[in-house]
């Protein structure tokens, strides 16, 4: 084996030549290293033996650097003092730590704005938020929740289920106030459409159609590939977006969205779920995921389908 970890000069005697050379005295190190005279002089000695080099011009009463001596000195204090500070933060007691994933969407519209008051509640549980549109493996990826869109037959069986999916139209308050769609008013609207695949009720056309208007021309129409983006334009005024009245819930009540007047339409099949990691659940996690269910159950109403088992009552 060729390792270049093999062939490093010993490391422990650094520190008696470090103290030494700070003090320029073999005495003073041994008292501040807590050892004797001897014992620096041999780890001095050891070192300059696998350096091939002497680090001390010895007097009879004084104790010299050599050139060799001051520039391991000075580097090795730098190194040494790194790794002070790594060894201490590495053995500070950790907080604990909420791991979770969630879409995009989801993250962006709903979860970040809520955060805060989780915060308030809990100053001592940090939270990492882990944002993909993909499904993730909870156990290998070293996440303790998810929070997961998708077909209710496709959600694990000891999930929970947040919320269903209601689609309304909003936009910005300037957009909204007093306009109802139809034939008369849509050809001056600018439609945001989403145009992820595998989702066509949050679609203009899907819409459109079922509302009778399939003929009837917009002003125009402005396409994005993530459905966060639909929402920022909405907010910013640039036209109406078909929104998911569950997800962006936090926008409405602040006032940034409001709905346009055409009605709401339920999507049968589908919801957001809260899935947990196998395993058992620690403390902090179980008081995260009884949050997230409580805000959920005071949004929409929904209570709701049992799945996880979560005993940590919220305070």
């Amino acid at each position: 084996m060729n390792s270049p970890l093999l062939r490093l000069p010993p490391l422990d005697p650094l520190r008696g030549f470090l103290c030494a050379a700070r003090h320029l005295s073999f005495t003073l190190a041994a008292e501040e290293l807590c050892l004797s005279q001897s014992a620096i002089s041999r780890q001095v000695q050891t070192l300059e033996s696998a350096l091939g080099v002497k680090l001390f011009v010895r007097g009879t009463r004084s104790l010299a650097l050599t050139e060799a001596g001051e520039r391991l000195a000075e580097r090795s204090a730098v190194w040494l003092s790194e790794y002070g500070q790594l060894a201490a933060r590495l053995q500070r007691p950790q907080r604990p730590t909420v791991n979770i994933t969630a879409s995009v969407g989801i993250s962006a519209l709903w979860l970040l704005p809520q955060l805060r008051d989780f915060q308030a509640m809990h100053p001592d549980i940090d939270v990492r938020i882990s944002t993909t549109n993909r499904v993730v493996d909870l156990l290998h990826e070293d996440l303790d929740l998810a929070l997961r869109y998708c077909a209710d037959r496709d959600a694990p069986a000891d999930a929970w289920r947040l919320f269903g999916e209601t689609i309304i139209p909003v936009a910005h308050p300037s957009v909204a106030e007093g306009l109802t769609l139809d034939e008369h008013t849509l050809p001056g609207q600018v439609l945001l459409d989403y145009e992820g695949v595998g989702y066509p009720w949050l679609n203009w056309s899907h819409w459109l159609a079922a509302e009778g208007l399939e003929d009837v021309e917009p002003r125009s129409r402005v396409r994005f590939s993530h459905y966060d983006q639909v929402i920022q334009a909405a907010m910013s005024g640039q036209g109406i977006a078909i929104g998911r009245e569950e997800t962006i819930r936090p926008l409405i009540e602040e006032g940034r969205l409001t709905t346009v007047g055409c009605g709401r339409k339920g999507v049968e099949g589908r919801s957001t779920w809260l899935i947990a990691a196998p395993g058992p659940m620690r403390d902090e996690v179980a008081l995260f995921a009884n949050w997230i269910r409580r805000v959920a159950v005071e949004q929409s109403g929904d209570q709701g389908e049992p799945g996880l088992n979560i005993d940590v009552p919220v305070p």
